[in-house]
């Protein structure tokens, strides 16, 4: 009765180990897609030179691409099946990125990227991330709150 207890539970272990040591190559879920200044890397959503923006959301990778003449461009892939669009693009007056294609307009924000036939929304997929490798970062918050009076150790003395 002892050995049968002992071999099960040194089976369960080895079961156990197993599945961590599985768990372990998997990758993460939540893992953010492998990115350069290019955008992403491995992935239609690269540009051949210069990335204006990239960005990612839940179900979508797009890169605005910047050519030698100034021109832009959309690449953009729908990760369910590996689609892809690679088209001509335009900045509007408040930095969105336009992209008009059969009938079909892609808005390319910080914020989403909305997919619309005339009027109606299609679907607006919110960026799970988002980058202007070009555009300057923003200062650092300030605080107004007054800090409390040094520590001893910082008294100096």
């Amino acid at each position: 009765m002892v050995w049968w207890g002992m071999r099960s539970n040194t089976v369960l272990l080895a079961a156990l180990m197993s599945c961590a040591a599985a768990m372990l190559n998997m990758p993460l879920a939540g893992a953010a897609p492998a990115t350069d200044d290019r955008g992403y890397v491995d992935s239609s959503a690269r540009c051949a030179d210069t990335a204006v923006a990239y960005g990612h959301t839940a179900g979508s990778r797009v890169a605005i691409c910047e050519g030698p003449d100034d021109t832009l461009e959309y690449r953009g892939v729908r990760l369910r099946d590996g689609a892809k669009l690679v088209v001509p693009a335009k900045r509007s007056d408040d930095g969105a990125f336009v992209v008009e294609n059969a009938g079909i307009t892609y808005l390319v924000t910080a914020k989403s990227l909305v997919i619309a036939e005339g009027e109606r929304v299609i679907r607006e997929e919110p960026m799970v991330d988002f980058h202007q490798p070009g555009a300057p970062k923003a200062p650092p918050p300030t605080s107004t709150t007054p800090l409390p009076p040094p520590l001893p150790a910082e008294a100096g003395g």
